[in-house]
């Protein structure tokens, strides 16, 4: 599975490396079932209906509801239909993933579980809302896009407090209350980086996750402009907690994604929202990397590179 995982997310799988020990494996885990039901969600070739139930029975496999033999033959379907071949070899090996959950502590096994329940809730809605790629639908408003944002990001700040509090004391300097609401906004500007950065490509296939409300007062510009306010807002957060964080590699390895989520931000405010592919040049996410591993010994210096990265580019 390390292979697996190292094949579906490159950058991601730098992160975990980087995780001590006790964190590595759940953490593992579950960003692997998540990354299998979002393949699922995904997969436009198969009917919404079909990703639907498929998903609602997945959501009981991980859940201990269900026996996976029951979905093995509908999985078998969407592996076929991955063109992305390390896609279809995570779905053709999922039975690995559920063995593996079945032999982890009980108390990971639950977390992991309860995150994939939200994290499949928030899938499931995107499929209701956009299955039907023939016109381009749209959220309605910002209370939609925040509960998008959460279900399918910020409950991992959450999950990721949870685990750290418990798997690595004195995991931070302020309370596991106050982690988890910094995590929740960290998860939640994550996804809204990938909402504005992706916005021309979901449009070309049915989707828009900015609010209508908003687009039908304001001109696309502002709106654009205010939820990439608002991403960078929730990634100062994402900063306080890292910056909160006891143990250097931990705080490494939970920086990153906001110092190249920072960068992101500022390519994306030059562009503006008729952009269309925004992507960190793998050169620089390499720079980004080095110059974290030196900053993530003081909070201070942390802070620094993140200003310096979501300064606007020359």
């Amino acid at each position: 599975m390390k292979a697996i995982l190292k094949s579906v997310s490159r950058s991601f799988y730098l992160t975990i490396q980087f995780l001590p020990r006790p964190l590595r494996e759940p953490v593992s885990l579950a960003y692997l079932l998540a990354r299998a039901t979002d393949t699922i969600a995904d997969t436009s070739t198969i009917a919404a209906s079909v990703r639907l139930t498929t998903l609602h029975d997945l959501a009981r496999v991980i859940a201990g509801d269900l026996e996976f033999d029951t979905i093995e033959g509908a999985l078998r379907e969407f592996a076929a239909q991955q063109s992305d071949q390390h896609e279809r070899i995570l779905v053709e090996n999922l039975r690995n993933c559920f063995d593996w959950l079945a032999k982890i502590e009980a108390v990971d096994r639950a977390e992991i579980r309860a995150v994939l329940s939200t994290i499949v809730r928030g899938q499931r809605l995107d499929v209701e809302r956009f299955g039907d790629r023939s016109a381009v639908n749209s959220l309605c408003s910002a209370g939609e896009l925040e509960e998008y944002t959460y279900l399918v990001a910020g409950c991992v700040g959450e999950f990721w407090t949870k685990l750290g509090f418990r798997r690595l004391p004195p995991f931070a300097t302020r309370s596991a209350e106050e982690m988890a609401r910094l995590g929740v906004s960290y998860g939640k500007g994550l996804q809204l980086i990938n909402v504005l950065r992706d916005r021309n490509v979901d449009l070309r296939n049915g989707r828009d996750y900015l609010p209508a409300e908003e687009l039908a007062k304001s001109q696309l510009e502002e709106v654009f402009a205010r939820w990439l306010g608002e991403a960078e807002e929730q990634l100062d957060r994402g900063i306080d907690y890292c910056c909160s964080l006891t143990n250097w590699r931990v705080r490494f390895a939970t920086a990153l994604p906001a110092l190249i989520g920072a960068r992101t931000i500022a390519l994306l405010r030059t562009a503006g929202p008729a952009q269309q592919k925004i992507k960190v040049p793998r050169r620089k996410v390499q720079l980004i990397v080095l110059a974290a591993l030196v900053a993530s010994v003081s909070s201070g210096a942390l802070r620094a590179l993140h200003a310096r990265l979501r300064a606007r580019p020359a």
